[in-house]
């Protein structure tokens, strides 16, 4: 397809059933939009039913709509429940829906939010999903990243709900980091299944609305710039549907625009930071997860960890 990866790229997606979060805007909107002009069968996983309604009557194709809260594991077991009711299968996952640089606050869990959103939510949600995808051979878990992963990002299990103190960029970056490590351990988790393979993405500097939370300082030299340094949520929904739909893709790749330093650009195989392949990390950062959701995934622990240079296991 060569290095200009575009919408139209897009396989044919006709009898494939598709799940996206947080799809009623921005990314996750073009996201589910794309596949299901293609022919995929894509719901949307929202918070707000309305809005994802509303959105569902813009697209074309078969969408319905799901409500999910991430920030409720109480409304993710619901959503899974709902979901399991009406779909015998499920050929895409996307965890895309997020939360970025939010004042500090907590989930209906008593979660960081950024950290119970981001992270334990589509945690959460894909193990409660995973066994309609493990028979689905070429089923793939899209989850979004950024590259606010490198940034102040590390994973604080002497303090991962930020009670001490609370840095809303630094807990940002712990979350992103967090989403990239799940996809890395998950990806080990499933190759012995040799079905479903699990990849991250990130969309580089899109102009959605998930900066309205950044502390002013940064959000009104964005707004000055944005023109310059910010491409469409089309474009940044690209890295996602690559790693979703492209038969070339490899479960434990990442994908990020192609431009310089990733800020915009046709997507392309990108790394993400030395810590985020630490396999040790990922390994506690999972064993905590499944404790503080109380959700067990269907699979366990084996083969080897993805390795920064995209080399990884087939669907």
């Amino acid at each position: 397809m060569g290095e200009k990866w575009t919408k139209s790229s897009v396989p044919g997606q006709r009898g494939r059933v598709a799940v996206v979060t947080g799809a009623n805007t921005g990314l996750g909107y073009e996201t589910a939009k794309a596949l299901a002009e293609r022919g995929a069968s894509v719901v949307l996983a929202v918070r707000d039913v309305g809005k994802g309604e509303q959105a569902a009557a813009r697209m074309t194709g078969d969408v319905t709509v799901q409500a999910l809260d991430l920030t409720s594991l109480d409304s993710v077991q619901a959503a899974a429940a709902g979901l399991r009711s009406r779909l015998d299968r499920i050929d895409l996952l996307i965890n895309n829906a997020g939360v970025m640089y939010t004042p500090k606050q907590t989930t209906r869990d008593g979660f960081e939010m950024q950290f119970g959103t981001n992270h334990l939510g589509h945690f959460a949600l894909t193990g409660l999903l995973l066994d309609l995808m493990l028979p689905v051979p070429g089923s793939r878990v899209v989850t979004v990243s950024s590259t606010g992963h490198r940034i102040r990002a590390a994973i604080h299990f002497d303090d991962l709900q930020w009670e001490r103190s609370y840095s809303r960029v630094a807990a940002y970056g712990q979350s992103k980091l967090a989403n990239l490590m799940f996809t890395y351990e998950l990806q080990r988790r499933l190759a012995p299944h040799g079905t479903t393979a699990a990849l991250a993405a990130h969309p580089g500097l899109s102009s959605t609305e998930l900066a309205r939370n950044s502390p002013t300082a940064f959000r009104l030299p964005l707004t000055w710039l944005a023109p310059l340094i910010t491409q469409t949520p089309a474009m940044g929904a690209l890295p996602t549907l690559r790693a979703a739909t492209d038969p070339a893709a490899l479960g434990g790749q990442y994908y990020g625009p192609g431009g310089r330093n990733e800020i915009k650009g046709h997507p392309r195989l990108v790394t993400s930071s030395p810590q985020s392949y630490e396999a040790a990390v990922q390994q506690r950062l999972w064993a905590v997860s499944e404790d503080l959701t109380g959700v067990r995934f269907p699979i366990a622990a084996s083969g080897q960890s993805p390795s920064p240079s995209g080399s990884a296991t087939a669907p």
